[in-house]
């Protein structure tokens, strides 16, 4: 599973890089085709601007442009034709630049200005400055380049954007939505290979926690069939506890799996009513003295909460005490050391915080310990029993009071699980 999805990764990244390495070739051809374009359509422009100024020429002389000798025949003619440009006002020069780039679809800022032979500007555009020059699109405007006509454009870059936005900004949205595909599709199958590894590890925790207590009836049913312990009471109503404990402990391990499939279809019923939080702390807790004292742990509470009854399911919440306790217990190190800790935040909800002296959770452990079936990676080792479905429910059942629960950990130092209950939540999933 590993290799193939290295491999799909790689292919996919590849196939990304490609078609970026396409999409970036297209751009970059699309964007020459314009510029080309572009010197093209000044091109263009020119020969009417060249025409326009000819007329205008001819207009201040008196004379029909189609008669007048503008290629040299006459140079005197033409010199005298062409020296005409000094009269003629800039503004109509500029009206008939300005029309003539609009024919070729150029709208643009431009200034510019016309030489003679002469070392002075014979005519030009107020803005025209003597920097402009360089980078000037330049033609001449008599055959021997005696005139010469200078054009700028303010910013020729627009004409290539108007022409090529739309290319781009497809590219970089067609290019975007496959990136987020492929992010997608990765994190769907980390999320689908984690779950896998996740329910693998259950089913492995599951046959545990069911082989133990079956073998265990197992033996204490064949010891019932002895002779020896069929006469002897004591020795009978021993095994038949074994029994009796190691099938309610089966039980339980059954509820819990049937609670999750409930909460699975969101399902959960909660029956509202007033309920004493410290009550069903004491009753959780006496049900595990026996336990903790057995394992010489010690067991403090410090139920300092002057309100202390709240609207909620009395069943499901003596099951997150009861959750919350047991995690306390199986994951607390030796000595054991728990401490149930209840306070008002305010005139509105009680804390209550289950504090234990365990192994302690990683940022990334407390970031997934409510998803189901997840827990912290031991391999198939099962000193800590359980199928990752306690804090699962717990969340479910405090999410369903529209309380809230978060946890505070330190890897070495132990866990405290903290409980925000509303005197009165506002909905009910």
């Amino acid at each position: 599973m590993k290799k193939a999805l290295t491999s799909i990764t790689i292919l996919i990244t590849l196939s990304l890089l490609g078609l970026m390495f396409i999409q970036m070739s297209w751009i970059k051809n699309a964007i020459l085709v314009q510029k080309s374009k572009y010197k093209n359509d000044l091109d263009l422009s020119f020969r009417g601007i060249k025409d326009g100024i000819k007329n205008a020429i001819a207009q201040q002389v008196g004379y029909n442009p189609s008669i007048l000798d503008w290629e040299g025949d006459d140079p005197n003619t033409t010199e005298f034709l062409w020296s005409m440009l000094s009269h003629i006002p800039s503004r109509d020069i500029d009206t008939i630049i300005k029309h003539e780039l609009l024919q070729h679809n150029i709208d643009l800022p431009f200034e510019y200005k016309i030489d003679g032979p002469l070392p002075w500007v014979l005519n030009c555009s107020d803005g025209f400055t003597k920097d402009m020059s360089s980078g000037a699109y330049t033609r001449a405007l008599t055959y021997d380049g005696s005139y010469t006509f200078y054009l700028h454009i303010r910013q020729p870059k627009n004409y290539i954007i108007r022409r090529t936005w739309w290319m781009i900004l497809a590219s970089v949205m067609f290019t975007a939505i496959i990136i987020c595909a492929f992010y997608i599709t990765i994190r769907t199958v980390l999320r689908q290979k984690k779950l896998s590894e996740m329910k693998t590890d259950f089913i492995n925790n599951m046959t545990h926690e069911f082989k133990t207590p079956m073998a265990t009836i197992s033996l204490a049913a064949d010891a019932l069939g002895y002779e020896k312990v069929k006469k002897n009471e004591s020795q009978l109503a021993y095994y038949a506890g074994i029994i009796r404990e190691e099938n309610e402990r089966m039980h339980k391990q059954v509820e819990k799996i049937l609670q999750t499939a409930q909460l699975e279809k969101n399902s959960i019923d909660i029956n509202l009513q007033k309920i004493d939080v410290h009550e069903i702390i004491k009753t959780a807790a006496a049900n595990i003295v026996i336990r903790m004292a057995h394992e010489n742990g010690i067991l403090d509470q410090y139920l300092n909460a002057q309100k202390h009854e709240i609207l909620a399911d009395e069943v499901h919440f003596s099951n997150i005490i009861t959750n919350l306790l047991d995690n306390a217990i199986k994951y607390s190190q030796d000595p054991k050391h728990i401490i149930v800790e209840t306070s008002n935040g305010n005139n509105k909800n009680i804390i209550i915080k289950i504090k234990d002296n365990g192994i302690g959770m990683s940022k990334e452990t407390v970031a997934h310990i409510f998803e189901k079936f997840y827990r912290a990676h031991t391999g198939n080792l099962h000193n800590v029993k359980g199928f990752g479905l306690g804090l699962s429910y717990v969340k479910s059942v405090v999410d369903a009071h529209s309380a809230k629960i978060k946890v505070e950990s330190t890897i070495g130092k132990g866990s405290t699980f903290i409980l925000d209950f509303s005197f009165a939540p506002k909905t009910i999933n």
